[in-house]
């Protein structure tokens, strides 16, 4: 099978994510030879080559020459926000399919150009929507989709987390609904199968917060089908952390499930009878149904070189995934004008 070149771009810190998850996967050692780094800082892209042994890759700060001299089939765009749609246009324009970091553009109306110049250049771009290619979230799509909670009516989820990462997020506006939450609602409307239709959105910089701006926010949106889902989140609350992943609460007319995001999962419908509580019974939650779809970055990784070779979609296509995007600056338009925002 033909080895795909790709190149890096963007070689901070997200960048070693990257580069772990295919070092030490064997079928993605064996896919994909990284032939270029490239970072405005070219010290910080040898820094990356030095510490994954890379070889003899091209190293430089300027993509379009890095690109020229090494030809490649892929382009992993791990760039800031702001510079993600030069980054992504500059690989169509080379002939590379593109592999974005998340959020997938700085605004709604990027992101639907990316998706215009991916069409007109017949290339894919999808985007690292890793938290949704874990076990955890596996397991709940299929619960769901195999009718375990009966008709499925709210998805509520609580994240809390005081995450000290210094550096850009903590200068970004919206950075909690923008960085992080965007996470949650993609996997909300994966674990659904609903459209997002409406959201109201109180966002806040709590007193001690160590963000410049939107370190918390309370969301309710409105999904097809009569679903809601429900998130509360904080990036500067210290103490109790939740999961990463939030901790989760979906109910359905036959029960509920609860995860911690983590390992704790519980599920009960509930027994026939009178009185004022029916009495717990306890429903079991099913194995991922393919495990492979488990492993994070890999997985996201792994579904995209699927797609190249297949030419099917890969799952977090950009067409796709503005849908998760258009939750967020809905949610932050909300938040703006105090106001429901229909999406």
């Amino acid at each position: 099978m033909v080895i795909l070149r790709a190149v890096l771009c963007g070689c901070g810190a997200m960048a070693r994510g990257w580069v772990k998850a295919i070092a030490a996967d064997p079928d993605l050692q064996a896919a994909i030879a990284i032939v270029g780094l490239v970072d405005v800082k070219p010290e910080v892209a040898l820094a990356l080559a030095a510490k994954f042994d890379l070889g003899k890759v091209v190293i430089g700060s300027d993509l379009d020459a890095v690109l020229a001299e090494t030809t490649p089939d892929i382009l992993f765009d791990i760039v800031v926000p702001a510079a993600r749609r030069n980054v992504v246009a500059t690989g169509f324009r080379h002939g590379c399919h593109v592999l974005s970091e998340k959020p997938m553009a700085a605004s709604l109306d990027a992101g639907w150009e990316l998706i215009r110049l991916a069409d007109e250049a017949g290339r894919l771009h999808a985007v690292v929507q890793n938290r949704r290619f874990i076990s955890g979230v596996r397991r709940i799509r299929r619960f769901v989709e195999e009718g375990g909670l009966g008709e499925l009516t709210g998805l509520h989820c609580d994240f809390f987390v005081g995450a000290h990462f210094g550096g850009f997020r903590e200068e970004m506006d919206n950075v909690l609904l923008l960085d992080m939450a965007i996470h949650t609602f993609d996997a909300a409307r994966f674990i659904a199968d609903k459209k997002p239709l409406a959201v109201y959105c109180h966002e806040e910089n709590p007193r001690g917060s160590w963000y410049r701006h939107g370190a918390a926010a309370t969301a309710i949106f409105e999904l097809s089908d009569s679903v809601t889902f429900t998130y509360r989140g904080s990036w500067c609350a210290e103490g109790a952390n939740t999961s990463w992943e939030s901790a989760w609460r979906i109910t359905g007319t036959r029960g509920t499930l609860l995860w911690d995001g983590a390992e704790s999962f519980r599920a009960n419908t509930v027994a026939d009878g009178d009185g004022l509580l029916r009495e717990p019974v306890p429903l079991e939650i099913p194995e991922p149904a393919d495990p492979r779809q488990t492993h994070g970055h890999a997985s996201v990784i792994a579904d995209f070189v699927a797609a190249i070779r297949s030419g099917q979609k890969p799952e977090t296509a950009s067409d796709d995934n503005i849908n998760s995007l258009a939750m967020v600056f809905a949610a932050i338009e909300s938040a703006r004008t105090r106001q429901r925002v229909t999406i």
